[in-house]
Parts: structure tokens; sequence; C-alpha cells
């Protein structure tokens, strides 16, 4: 098993490597620039959002087709990972991070485009659509397609459910001494009261639970920025400085070189906003919209709500905490950085944390079961769905009582099995993307 899992994380290592970065922080870049920058629609596509005038009983409106994506897209990755980020690459990664989110707005934007325009529509009226059906419509690419299901499927099943359930039980039992098998089996009853509901359900849960969950969050970050108001300037030098520097940080922070910021911040917000990877299309192919580009402009808010916001702000809160007290954060390790900044709250803030912590890894359960859901439709039809979320829920459970070193190494493998058609695809209709989205918006 050992020998296996090593094999693993070698192919892993490779596919997710500095190959695969450049590709994505490219793919960004080409349509951030051939799209005109597209970037600067973000305050047309927040107010769209939250239109409903286009919500009907046949569909869902574009703000819950958002939120499902931001459910599964928003995640411990926004508090653990920039955590983790500022730790080995230093302040300067939470710059590359904050900029990585930035261009991976216009991938967002051309993969949701896609997803919108060659879906399929049901009986009953409502929508379907992602990557495999564009690779297969489009590209006429059946073998990519069914590819890009699986992965989906199979990723869904291990960072979906059982990492997000882990992470749960994580969460709580830092607090309360509880059984795991007691966490796993409330988590997996939670979620299976809303997986089961279906689709609709599943976007009326996560249309109230992601603005709360964020604003909860957001709450201790912003109270945090005011207790450290007075280093906020120099927080900011620090992080650009560093960005670019070579040269240790002083003050107590450890520096890195520039290479190792721009690479753990460009990782880290490339694998946060999941711009790139196929997975938020499936929400945008959801949504009552009667335009591509509209929805496209409405789906690429997610990277700038997840990564250009709350990343930077939890950033800044960390980097702000670490300049105001030094000393405390010698030798604590890489997950801890967050934890130690919320320490310093008046209130509760590791309590205050932990529940962030739940909130959002619940949510991803939530949103996931979605994405796996799209792809068993698409392999094997209606009929399946209900047998994959009995499997959805059993993995939520076993998530929390079992180790997962493992199933964190298959779930990113089967996560660039998804990203590397997602990608190819995005590149060989390029020409369809842009051609269609400047005779819109030159209208």
């Amino acid at each position: 098993m050992e020998t296996i899992a090593q094999i693993m994380k070698s192919i892993y290592g490779y596919l997710w490597g500095m190959p695969m970065l450049v590709v994505l922080l490219g793919t960004h870049l080409y349509f951030t620039f051939r799209l005109g920058v597209i970037q600067r629609k973000i305050p047309k596509g927040i107010r769209l959002s939250f239109s409903k005038t286009e919500e009907s009983n046949e569909g869902i409106s574009p703000f819950s087709a958002l939120a499902t994506a931001l459910a599964a897209t928003i995640g411990t990755g926004n508090i653990i990972g920039i955590s983790a980020a500022i730790a080995i690459g230093g302040p300067g990664a939470v710059f590359w991070c904050w900029v990585t989110g930035v261009f991976g707005i216009a991938t967002c934007y051309a993969e949701c485009f896609l997803a919108v325009k060659y879906r399929v529509q049901k009986p009953d009226g409502s929508f379907l659509g992602g990557p495999m059906y564009v690779m297969e419509k489009a590209l006429h690419q059946k073998s990519a397609a069914v590819i890009f299901a699986l992965s989906t499927i199979l990723a869904s099943l291990g960072m979906g459910s059982s990492v997000q359930s882990h992470s749960i039980c994580a969460a709580v039992t830092a607090n309360y001494r509880i059984s795991p098998q007691i966490i796993g089996a409330v988590a997996a009853v939670l979620a299976g009261i809303v997986i089961l509901g279906g689709a609709r359900q599943i976007s009326r849960v996560c249309t109230y639970l992601v603005p709360f969950m964020s604003v909860f969050y957001m709450g201790g970050c912003l109270l945090l920025l005011w207790i450290n108001r007075d280093f906020l300037g120099e927080t900011l030098a620090v992080i650009v400085r560093s960005a670019f520097s070579s040269k240790s940080v002083a003050g107590g922070i450890a520096g890195t070189a520039v290479m190792t910021g721009m690479r753990t911040g460009i990782s880290k917000g490339l694998f946060t906003n999941e711009a790139g990877l196929g997975s938020i299309p499936m929400t945008a192919a959801s949504a009552r919209t009667s335009s591509p580009v509209k929805q496209g402009i409405i789906s690429m808010t997610g990277p700038f709500w997840d990564t250009v916001v709350m990343c930077a702000i939890t950033g800044i809160a960390i980097v702000s905490s670490m300049l105001r007290t030094p000393a405390a954060y010698q030798g604590v390790a890489d997950d801890q950085l967050c934890f130690l900044a919320f320490a310093g709250l008046p209130v509760d803030g590791s309590f205050m944390l932990s529940v962030s912590l739940v909130l959002f890894a619940f949510a991803t359960i939530i949103g996931w079961s979605y994405y796996g859901e799209c792809a068993v439709q698409y392999l094997w039809g209606k009929q399946k769905i209900l047998a994959y979320r009995v499997l959805y829920i059993m993995a939520v459970y076993l998530g929390a009582v079992m180790s997962l070193d493992v199933v964190w190494t298959v779930s990113d493998l089967f996560n660039s099995f998804m990203a590397i058609p997602n990608i190819l695809c995005i590149w060989m209709l390029r020409k369809v993307i842009i051609g269609e989205t400047r005779m819109s918006l030159n209208r």
C-alpha cells in the first residue's frame, strides 16, 4: 500500500508541479488580455448575480448557481491553505495568491461561457452542463468527456466528502472530546438531509449558508484588522516587498526567496479558486439565463469573492497579527498561524475559527455532491443518482473515522485528471469564446 501511495504522490507531484502551474497561470493571462480584461465586468457580475428576473419553477436563479459554486469553492483552504502559504512561502505568498485570483477570473469566465453554450435541457425544463458536455458536443471527444466525468466522481468522494468531514472532525475534537464516530454520523445525517433533496434543495441551502458563513468568518477577520490597524500599512509593505525580494523579512517573520513565495502563492491561489478545474461550470450551466456571456460574467465573481477578497483579507489579518506579536509565532506549525491570529480576538477566537472551519467544510460537502451528481447523470443517467448519493453520504461518515493520507493524494490526482482535459478544451475553443464575447460586449 505504501508503494502505491508513493507512486500516486510521484504522479501527483509531476502533474501538479511547475509545468501545470505555468500552464494554468498562462491560461489565466491569455484570456485576461484576449478578452479585453474581462475582470472589469466584476461590478456588473455582482449586480447581475442578485437579479431574480430569470428565476422560474424549472430552474434556479443566477445567484443560487453562484452560491452553489461558492459553497464548493470556499473551503478550509481559504483558512488553513493561506496559513500554510504564509508559513512556507513567506508574506509575499499572499500577494501572489491574490494576483492569481485576479487573473483566474478570466479563465473561470471562459469555462463557464462554454458550459452554458453547450449545455442540454432536460424534459422538466432544467439544464445540465459542464466540461464533459462541451468535450462531447463541441469537440466530439467522448473519451475525454468520460475521463473528466469519472475523475469528478472520484474527486467528489475524496476531496468533496471524506476530506471535508475529516476536517470537521478535527475542528470539533480540537475543542470538545467527542467521538469521531458521533461527529461522522451527525455530519452524514445533516449532509444527507440536504443532498437527498436534490439539486434544488442543495442550491436553496447554499443560497442561505454561503452568505452566513462568509459574513461570520469575515467578521472575525475584519475585527482582527481593526485590532491590528496600527500595523496595516507596514503589513501591506511587507507583503509587497517580500513578494519581490529574496531578503529575509525582519521583525520575527521568516522571509523566503522570491521563487518560493511565487510558487507557493500561485499554487494556493490556483487550488483555492478552482478556476480551470472544470467544477464551477457545472453549476453555471444549471442557471436559468439567456446568455452564455451573461452567466459567465456572473460566475466569474466566484474567484473574486473566494480569492481576491477572502484569501486576501485572511492573509492580511494573519501577517498583521504576526507583526503585532512576532515572538508568539516562533516555531508555530504551518497550519496553526490562523488559530494563533484568531486567539488575539477579544472573544473566543479559537471557537469562532473552528465554527468557520466546520461551516466551510460542510458547505464544500454539499457543493461537491452536486458536481458528482452531474457527472453520474452524464455517464449513467438519472436512475443512478440515488446510488451515488448513498455512496457519497457513506463517504462523509468514513472520512471522519479513518486516516486520509491516501485519500488526499488520490483526490489531488483526480483533480489533475479534471483540470488537464478541461484546460485543453478551453484552448481548443478559444476562438469561439473570444469571438462571441467580443461580439456581445460590443453591442
